[in-house]
This record gives C-alpha cells, structure tokens and sequence, in this order.
C-alpha cells in the first residue's frame, strides 16, 4: 500500500529530524498520480493535527489561492510587528494557531515576509506547517518568496510543496532557480509514481463492492489506466454510474462481476479527455502531429520509427519529439523508445486524430510493421485493417492466429479469429479455414459465448463442404460441454458429427471417445461403453499416436469413473514425452481428468500426484483450459482436506475469471455452498446450488449429486422434511439412471437420512443394499466411508444403537484415512449423540461430541460447532446454581450471537440447538444490548468475550 510507503519515506524522517529543526518535503509526480491524495494523508497524521497550517494552491494563472487563518492585516502586509512577537512583516503572533477562525479560500499574493509569519507560531511548541499545492504554476514572485524563505527558514517549520516535474519552468529546478538550502534544513524528496495492482484493486473495490471486481477487470483496469490515480477514479466512477446491465453469469448465479470488457468498452473519462485536447492544442503541427502517430501506433517505438510513420525529415522529427517531451505529451518509456503514458491516454489522443489522416498513419505503420525482423502479426493486420489493406489484413490475422497456437496462447487466437469472423470484411471463401483455426483453439481454450455463436454460424451452412462442417462442429460439441456447461447440446452436436465425419474417422475418434465419457447425465453408462469401444477400434485402424492417445486418455478417465484399478495403469501408460504436441495435450488432458475421477474417489493423494504432472505438460503447451481445470479440482480438494482459511476467496477469483456455466464454475459454487452451509451463512447457499452446473438437467453427474446431498442437508436443518424427501428421491432416481454408484458417496448419507427421517426405513435400506451393490469390486475409498456412514444411520433408527456405534466409528477412521476431516468430524459428532442416546457409554460420548466440537471449530464450522455444543449441553449437569457473567455474553447467548451474525433467522437457530424461536429472539435482544451492536450481523464480530465450554 502506498501508505506505507510514504511512512517511510516521510513520516519517519519527520519523526526522527531534530527538535527545532525545519523540514521541506517535495512531492513530485505527474498529473493525476495522487499528490493531493499524499498531502490529505499527511495532515491527517496526529503529530500534525494541531499544527498551524497555511496551504497554497496555485491556479493554472499562476495565482496563488490561500487557504488559512485571515491575518489582520492581510497575507501580504509589509506593516512592522513588536520586535518580541516576530520578524517584520509578520502575521499578527497566534494568527496560525488552532481556533483562529479560518478564511475562505482567497486570492492573495505572496511575499516572503507574509510566509514568514508562520515563526509566530512557536509560542506553543507546536511546529507551523507550509503546504503549497502545484508550485510548478507559481509566477517568479512567488517562486523568489519561497526560495527565500527556504534559504532562511525559521525554526521548526514544516513546508510541504507538490509539483509536476514535466511543467517546470526549468527541468530539475522547482522554483526556477537554485534556492540554496541550508545545512539544517531536513530534504525529503517523495516521487509519487502510478499506483500499483494492489492499489488499484483496493480503489476498484471501495468503489464497486469486492462483487463486482474480478480478476479481469482488475488486471484490465490496471493495464488502461497505467496505474494513473485519477484516471482509475474517474474510471471507476463512470463505471459506477453506468451501472452496466449484468450478463449471463450474473442472471445465472446471482455474481454481476465486471470483466476486462467492461473497461476496453468504457468512454475516455472526462477529465482526462479535456487535458489532451488541451495539451495538445498547445503544440506546433509537427509535434502534435508526432503525437498522434503515437496514438495511432499504441506501442513503445524507436525515434526512427516514430518520425518514419508521422512523415517527417530526420531534422524536423527530432524536433518535434523534443517537444513533445518536454510538454509531457509523449514519454520515454524504456531506454530509446516512446509513447504515451497509457493505453486511456493513447485513446484519448486518437479519437482527436482527422479520419484521413489517421488512415494515412496506419498505412505507414503498416509498412513500418512489415519491414522488422520479427513481423508483430496482430498488430500488423490492426493496421492493415484500418488502412483498408483488407486482403492483406485477412493474410496477418491467420498468420497472427497461428503464431498464438504455436506459442501457447489460445485465448489471443480466439480473440482475434471471432473478431476477424464477426467483420463482414471477410471473404466468404475464406471464413471456413478461419472457422476451423477458431474451433481448434476453442477446445482448448477458455469458453466465449461468441466464440459459440460463431461456430454454431458456420455449422447451419450447408454450402460448407460436409467434413469440414463436421470438423467445426466437434469443437463447438467439445467447447459446449466442457466449458459451456451444456453438456446435451454438446452431446447433439458431438453424435452429428460422428455422422458428418464419415468420410474422416480418425477425426471422428474425438467425438466418439468424448461421446464415452459418462460425466453428463444424457445417455446411460451402457451407452458410455459403446461408444468406447467404437472409439477405441477406430483409433487402432487408423494408427494415428494423437487419435489413439485422445482414446487412450478417455478410457482411463471412463474407468477411473466407474473405480475400475484397471484405470490407474491405463494413466500410467499415457505419453508425457512425445514430440507431437496434440499428443501431449491429449495426455495431459487425460491426467487432468484422472486427477477429477481421483477426488470423487477419494484417492486424494493420487489427485495431487496427477494434478502436477497434467500441470507440467500444460505449462509447455499452454492449455489454459487444463490449467484452471487443476485450480478448479485443487479448490475440491482444499474442501475436503479441511484447508479452509482463504477458499472462498480462491473460489470466487476462479469464478470471476470464467464466464458462468462451465463446470469449472460449478466447482468454485459447490466449494462456496459447502464453506457458507458449514458456517450458518445460508442466504447465498440456494443461488450457488442454482446454476447450470449444479442443476440435474444438464449439469456433471458427480457435482450434482454433491449439490443434491447440501440441499438435501439444508432442507433437513430447516425441518423442511418433505423437501429434502423430494431431493433425495429424484438424486438417487439420477445416480440411479447413470449407474456409476461411486459417485453417491456425497449425496448417500444425507439421501439416507432424509429417507429415514420421513419414516421410510424399507426404502432406506433399499437404498443401502442399491449403493453397496454398485460399488462391490470398485476401489472407491470415499464410497466405502459413505456406507458405512449409511449403515450407521440405518442401524441407529432401528434402535440398534452398539452396531450404530460400531458403524460411525469405523466411518470416522474412514474418513480420516482419506483425508476428509469434516466428514471425519460430523461422523464423530453422530457416534457420540448415539453413544449417550441409550447411556450405553455416556463419558466416551461425551468426548466424542467434544472432539467433533474442537475439530469443527477449528475448520470455521460456525454452525456446527454451535449444533454439537448444543447437543452437549443437553447432556451435561447443570450447576445448582445459575452463574453470573458480569454483564459478558453466556455461552448460550454467545452461540445464538454467531450464528445470528451469520444471517440465520430465529427459527433457523431454534432449530440447530434445539431451542424455541421466542428464547432465540430474548438470547439475541440480551446480546445486543449487551455487546451494543447496531444489528443481527454486527453480533458475529462484536461477540468476543468468553467463549462457550466444551
């Protein structure tokens, strides 16, 4: 924080200056880089605050404007003082001391007499402060005053002087000329530079709420703003104020997050537009004219290729660049190269730029491009474009795309195809081969709802040539369902293109090993296998290494799926060094996919293992869609190893950083589901476990079933029976119609409960019997743990409370093995509630329920702590007497306190610690009398006394 920096810098060496001694700071940064912002800070500090102050800012006239006490005989009176008061000239003594009344601000010249009234201060001890604003505008009267006046300071003052070091009068002299300082005089210098990312994100966020500010956007609006302070404000508050309307992630999950387009779209701010058109009418036509080759280049350029492109002599360029320079319109931005200070700034400029003179200018910037040795293609073809070199435009933009593939980058090729193809500059003839480069890239890239769009054009053209048709349409199949979300609309489009693709089959060997994948809800697992065992003929026939590895990566993620071990050599036995990059995408592709299988298994430490070779491989062939598949599967992995402190933050950057419905997505909201049910914060929990990717329509089987399993959870806690009856029952029907079993473990024991608690013990254990059938033979650990957890349950409402015991107990060690300490944790809590419900072994039950307490508090479990607290105090003798807390919050009071701070009404926290809702509302009346909080969601933070007993 810049804060900090400035303690260092000033408030230090202020601190540590000699007592009496005076001190002149200089501030020193261009316009708009927060110089004001420093000043505010540093008269807010205390050991200033009683200071007697004077500030000058001097008005672009050069005038100066005072704001301060109104001496009696004016800021500039020349009338002679008593000897004793101060030197001649002075203000009246006492006139800058606290409680004079303060003038408006006023005109006023400055002499070096009137600024050296401020010695009359003294008398209290107190140093006098001098802060004068904008001295580079200060006229040579002015400026000969302040010279003077530092050349002989009185003792202990303190002046504090901000200025542009581009507007000086003379380069390098403040006050335009040497002012001599003396030897006792402290010199602290403070150039106030651009704003680095951390800053601008803690700006973007006061002004737009944590909600709205994704990764993007941040990263965005620091990049166009250059760090600029007042360029971000304004951009912040024009962004505030247009209040754009949410797009689909919004109206899908409730999150309106900005994204980098939000801030490529915004206007040039105001402010900053009227200082270009100011500057820049300042100028000569040479160097205005420089300044917006500048514009029209938008990069860091050499001089030579800066004078080249504005169409100017050797002789004249140099000149004009000087200029330009020296009136800050134009900057050395690495040694020997110039621009303007920021992309906002270079936008500015160029909209000012006549339109037949701007196509001029990138024509010559064309040609300037073309005759490097390394062709910048994007950059080329923007000129070419604007230039109206349309077939030459068309040639980089290709040329552009493949450079981006080569080099990794995917999502700059997809940029610049989709806008190439959204251009109806573009040749009919030539959209096909642009179309089958954007599918390509697609597929392995980040999703784009026009990047859809675009494909799904160019498949309803039936003049295409019917393989090529096919070919885009397996990658809009594969982009649909893996980074859409839209898993039976990829499917429909996967099967046509098995159809289309005839003629093709070792392309066709994608679609149908993709189609093998039992992850989506459409098809059976029968149906799975079939098309693996196509899949798996055609690769073989047609002995193509990437089609037979895309094969080989789908059948270990099929039976690693299904918890077949066969699947762990199938991974084992992928490439990792071949030379043919598909290859390697393939395998790291299907290491990736194992390390998913691997979580919902419950073989987590073969999930990390996978997790960093699939990472590996990606770093070289930079998949970014693999890469943020690992950061969705790592967020799986935090919740269930109990690494909770940060997740949901980490969650939410991986949710911004993506547009809504792909399944990456409903991986971030699963994670924030579970962490805000643990935590009692249950508002938010029914629009997380509302998006597409959680939904049972079209959403991953194993996220839904998860999802399934909290509803259900919710619904109990609420006593709502009859829906998580209703949950329970169309989950199961689902993992029933997939027939992967493995994937129940998250929904199992909650489907079971729900089942239970509505009096259906026959259908439960039906249930049980169903789910240990499905899972017999399979290596499934998290499987065996859930039931287990079943069978406790089942035992448990048959009044068979020892082999209950027995059972939640073997869950718990289950559950640890993997590990899972949550689980580990609501297992133990069961065990021992069922331990003291028949006094069978009421001390070690009571440990229990005290061991789960512990361990839940020390996940963040808000809500369960408080649960499991309540259940021990139903069972613990109460003191004959009641005690006295001295006016601090009870255990009691302090439990409904935290769970109210979360946001759980009254009936919500009477159920969880088995309470009525009218002792609920007297428990929170009494505590927030008793903490004086404003509100129910002050309590959570202002309930801080003594904690309950264990």
């Amino acid at each position: 924080m810049r804060e900090g920096e400035w303690e260092t810098a000033v408030r230090g060496p202020l601190e540590s200056a000699a007592p009496g001694a005076s001190a002149l700071v200089l501030v020193e940064g261009e316009a708009g880089t927060g110089k004001t912002r420093f000043v505010q800070w540093l008269l807010a500090l205390p050991e200033l605050g009683r200071a007697p102050r004077l500030t000058v800012t001097f008005k672009t006239s050069g005038a100066p404007v005072v704001h301060g006490p109104l001496p009696a005989n004016g800021i500039a009176s020349e009338r002679p003082a008593a000897k004793s008061a101060c030197r001649p000239g002075s203000l009246r003594a006492g006139a800058m001391q606290p409680g004079v009344p303060v003038a408006p601000p006023r005109l006023a010249p400055l002499a070096a007499s009137s600024l050296a009234e401020l010695a009359a201060s003294h008398g209290s001890g107190v140093p006098a402060l001098l802060v004068i604003e904008d001295v580079h505008r200060a006229d040579e009267q002015a400026a000969r005053a302040l010279r003077t006046l530092l050349a002989d300071p009185p003792a202990g003052l303190r002046v504090v002087m901000t200025y542009r070091p581009e507007e000086l009068a003379r380069p390098g002299l403040v006050l335009g000329a040497p002012v001599g300082y003396p030897a006792e005089l402290t010199l602290i210098r403070l150039r106030v530079g651009p704003l680095g990312a951390a800053d601008v994100r803690r700006m973007a966020v006061e002004a737009l709420g944590e909600d709205r500010c994704s990764a993007p956007f941040l990263a965005r609006l620091h990049q166009r703003s250059g760090g600029i302070a007042q360029v971000v404000a304004d951009l912040l508050e024009e962004l505030r104020a247009g209040a754009p309307l949410p797009r689909s992630r919004a109206a899908e999950t409730g999150r309106n997050a900005l994204t980098a387009r939000d801030v490529d779209e915004a206007e040039v701010p105001l402010r900053l537009a009227e200082s270009v058109v100011g500057r820049l009418a300042a100028l000569d036509e040479e160097s205005r004219r420089m300044v917006w080759t500048a514009a029209v280049l938008d990069e860091t350029v050499s001089e030579g290729e800066l004078v080249s492109v504005a169409g100017l002599s050797t002789v004249n360029g140099r000149a004009a660049l000087l200029t330009a320079l020296s009136e800050a319109m134009l900057h050395e931005l690495a040694p020997g190269s110039y621009g303007l200070r920021t992309p906002m700034e270079a936008a500015a400029v160029y909209q000012l730029v006549p339109s037949p003179l701007r196509r001029e200018l990138h024509g010559r910037a064309a040609r300037a491009l073309a005759a490097r040795h390394l062709v910048p293609w994007a950059q080329l073809a923007r000129h070419q474009l604007a230039s109206g070199r349309l077939t030459d435009w068309h040639e980089s933009v290709e040329n552009a795309a493949q450079d981006a593939v080569e080099a990794g980058d995917h999502q700059l090729a997809i940029s610049l195809l989709e806008d190439a193809l959204a251009r109806p500059e573009v040749l009919q003839s030539n959209r096909p081969r642009l179309a089958l480069m954007l599918a390509r890239s697609a597929s392995l890239g980040l999703r784009s709802d026009q990047t859809v769009e675009v494909l799904r054009r160019m498949v309803e053209d039936r003049a295409l040539p019917e393989a090529v048709r096919g070919e885009i349409r397996l990658d809009l199949g594969l982009v649909l369902r893996n980074q859409a979300g839209r898993g039976r609309e990829g499917r429909m489009e996967l099967l046509s293109s098995v159809d289309e693709l005839k003629s093709r089959p070792t392309l066709a060997t994608r679609a149908m090993s993709a189609l093998a994948l039992p992850y989506w809800p459409s098809g059976t697992l029968a149906d799975n296998l079939a098309w693996l065992a196509r899949a798996e003929t055609t690769a073989a026939e047609s002995e193509d290494a990437w089609a037979q590895t895309a094969v080989a990566a789908n059948r270990a993620t099929v039976l690693l799926s299904m918890g077949d071990p066969d699947g762990w050599r199938c991974v084992a036995q992928l490439p990792r060094d071949s030379d043919d990059p598909q290859v390697v995408q393939h395998s790291e592709r299907g290491l990736c996919n194992a390390a998913n299988a691997a979580v919902w298994l419950g073989e987590q430490t073969r999930a990390h293992l996978l997790l960093s070779e699939a990472l590996q491989l990606a770093a070289h062939s930079g998949a970014s869609l693999t890469q943020l598949q690992a950061r969705s599967i790592s967020l799986l992995l935090e919740v269930l190893e109990g690494h909770w402190a940060g997740l949901a933050a980490r969650a939410r950057a991986l949710a911004w950083d993506l547009d809504a419905g792909s399944d990456i997505d409903g991986d971030a909201a699963l994670v924030l589901g579970r962490l805000a049910l643990a935590k009692g914060d249950w508002a938010p929990i029914g629009s997380l476990l509302s998006c597409t990717d959680l939904s049972g329509e079209d959403g991953p089987v194993p996220l839904v079933a998860a999802a399934s399993g909290m509803r259900i959870r919710l619904a109990l806690a609420r006593k709502d029976l009859v829906a998580a009856s209703r949950e329970a029952g169309e989950a199961w029907a689902r993992v029933q119609a997939k027939a992967v079993w493995v994937w129940a473990a998250e929904l199992a024991p909650w489907a079971v409960q729900a089942t239970i608690r509505t009096g259906g013990l026959d259908a439960a254990r039906e249930m049980i019997d169903e789910f240990a059938v499905g899972i017999a033979g399979r290596q499934a650990p998290a499987a065996v743990a859930a039931l287990t957890w079943c069978r406790a349950l089942l035992a448990e409402a048959n009044g068979q409370l020892r082999e209950a015991i027995e059972h939640f107990r073997w869950a718990r060690r289950c559950h640890q093995a993997l590990p899972r300490p949550y689980e580990a944790a609501l297992v133990a809590e069961a065990g021992g509630r069922c331990a003291l419900e028949g006094s069978l072994e009421a001390a070690t039950g009571i440990q229990e329920l005290s061991t789960a307490a512990n361990e839940l508090k020390a996940l963040g479990a808000t809500w369960d702590v408080a649960r499991v607290r309540a259940e021990l105090r139903a069972h613990r003798r109460r003191p004959p007497s009641r005690p006295s807390y001295d006016g601090r919050l009870s255990p009691r009071e302090q439990e409904v306190a935290q769970l109210a701070g979360t946001g759980l009404s009254n009936r919500e926290i009477a159920a969880t610690l088995h309470l009525s809702p009218r002792t609920v509302e007297q428990h929170v009346a009494r505590a927030i009398r008793k903490v004086g909080a404003l509100s129910r969601r002050d309590l959570a933070h202002m309930a801080r006394n003594d904690e309950p007993e264990d």
